[in-house]
């Protein structure tokens, strides 16, 4: 079992990665679950990650108080409206863009109702 937490954590730490370059796919959930497959697989992989000069400090700040910073807040506001700005201007259907309004809105006001890190 301790090896499927390991292997599952590091997908998760990979997609984080990705999602540090790609606006729709989220950097601080895939690191918060790596964290937890680490902690129940490796010590040494937790405390990487922990003590990541990068990505340690959004973990322990939503570990410690369920915060997100506000240059987090920002950089995901700012991808947000990107993404749905570019589906707007390739003309997605309207029935997506209210789904994409919805989602995107619900998201947005669980980012900005957390206390900043």
């Amino acid at each position: 079992m301790q090896y499927l937490w390991a292997t599952l954590g590091l997908i998760c730490v990979a997609l984080a990665v990705i999602g540090v370059v790609l606006p729709l796919l989220p950097t601080v959930p895939f690191l918060l679950l790596a964290a937890f497959f680490f902690a129940r697989s490796s010590s040494r992989l937790h405390n990487w990650l922990i003590t990541h000069r990068t990505f340690g400090p959004m973990i322990i700040d939503w570990q410690s108080s369920g915060a997100i910073r506000a240059s987090a807040k920002k950089a995901a506001t700012v991808s947000i409206a990107a993404v749905f700005g570019i589906s707007v201007l390739i003309s997605v259907p309207g029935y997506v863009l209210a789904i994409q309004a919805v989602v995107l809105g619900a998201v947005l006001t669980f980012i900005w109702t957390r206390p900043n890190g």
